[in-house]
């Protein structure tokens, strides 16, 4: 889960700088609504092929370290 720095990118000229999957324009926002309202990983997957499992999983240590540091 280390790998979220570089599976995760912050580029104010992509959705206004809003953390996005590297590579996409898929916000790791989306990807956690989709998590908590239920899918699991595999259907995230499924939804958004261009994602990678790794880019999935590495939504959530990015967000819980952004929350830290927002404390």
């Amino acid at each position: 889960m280390s790998d979220a720095p570089n599976r995760i990118k912050i580029n104010p000229a992509v959705l206004q700088g809003k953390p996005v999957v590297a590579g996409t324009r898929i916000p790791v926002s989306l990807v956690l609504s989709l998590l908590a309202g239920g899918m699991d990983v595999a259907e995230v997957l499924a939804e958004y092929p261009t994602l990678a499992r790794d880019d999935v999983l590495a939504c959530v240590p990015f967000e819980n370290a952004s929350l830290q540091a927002g404390r």
